[in-house]
């Protein structure tokens, strides 16, 4: 692999990473249209990934499976209070304001991670850093079309957003503070499983009628795809990338998520993209590509 691309290689990572994000939706549509709630989801998600991480790490890896008691707390931070969090938050969110309004609060996430990584890692807030948040944020309310929500938005619909954004910042901090301890896959497993044993309790997944649609293959594989794709393989790229790049550049970049949202929307499901939403996207775009501009700079 040539130097160059090395340099770019944990910007693709967290992107792609980004863009599987992206795809949750795809996996949500089909487990509502199965008739599981939102938070029976949220735990298929956490759950299914927290098996699959430990039956892997066993195999390839044991000594990744210790952790010191100590640090539960970076895994309480990343997984409860990042995880969990943030997911009741964003789909209460939608329930008081609306997906477009919900959408644009939780990506203010960057903004937070921006000021947190200031506090706690002493990175610097440079013009850069905020002109490429303001014009990603710009992008992302012309993607997903907030000046055509004539909503208003209630005063806990619009702090149940906020705190979705700050939940999604703490995975960031926590995450970027842990692995200066532990492996990116030790990590993630006690993530999802301080998550899933937070969740659990809340989500009624033992109740008769969703063990019995359980037992639909169709379902099954649609839930481990949801484990595998948008979630230990998306958190393990972008975890590992912030081992490489600074925390604030690397979750202004998972921005490109709504970005792949939309696309997707428009690929499977016919919608159509107007000016204002093409516009959104170069405008993302354009602030990606200048933070790696900036980083070579920087480099030379």
């Amino acid at each position: 692999m040539s130097p160059k691309l090395l340099k770019h290689l944990p910007y693709l990572m967290v992107a792609t990473a980004a863009i599987l994000w992206g795809t949750i939706g795809i996996y949500i549509d089909l487990l509502n249209t199965w008739g599981f709630t939102s938070i029976e989801i949220v735990a298929f998600r956490v759950i299914t990934a927290t098996v699959l991480l430990f039956f892997y790490l066993l195999i390839r890896d044991k000594s990744l499976l210790s952790i010191q008691i100590s640090h539960l707390y970076l895994f309480f931070g990343t997984g409860v209070l990042s995880i969990s969090f943030f997911n009741w938050s964003y789909f209460t969110a939608i329930g008081e304001t609306s997906l477009s309004v919900a959408v644009v609060l939780l990506y203010t996430g960057p903004a937070f991670v921006v000021i947190m990584a200031r506090i706690f890692f002493k990175e610097l807030i440079t013009p850069q850093k905020l002109t490429a948040l303001f014009l990603t944020l710009l992008g992302v309310v012309l993607v997903v079309e907030l000046f055509s929500d004539t909503g208003k938005i209630s005063l806990y619909g619009a702090f149940v957003g906020i705190s979705a954004g700050f939940g999604f910042a703490l995975y960031t901090i926590f995450s970027k503070a842990a692995l200066r301890k532990y492996q990116p896959l030790t990590i993630i497993f006690y993530t999802f499983l301080m998550s899933s044993l937070f969740i659990t309790p809340l989500s009624g997944l033992v109740t008769p009628p969703t063990l019995e649609r359980l037992q639909d293959l169709n379902i099954l594989l649609v839930i481990i795809s949801l484990g595998i794709f948008p979630t230990v393989l998306a958190y393990l790229l972008y975890t590992e990338a912030l081992g490489r790049i600074e925390a604030g550049k690397a979750s202004i970049t998972t921005m490109t998520e709504p970005i792949a949202a939309t696309l997707i929307g428009v690929i499977l499901y016919g919608e159509i993209l107007n000016f204002l939403q093409i516009i959104g996207i170069l405008l993302v775009l354009l602030s990606v590509l200048m933070i790696q501009i900036r980083n070579n700079k920087n480099r030379k």
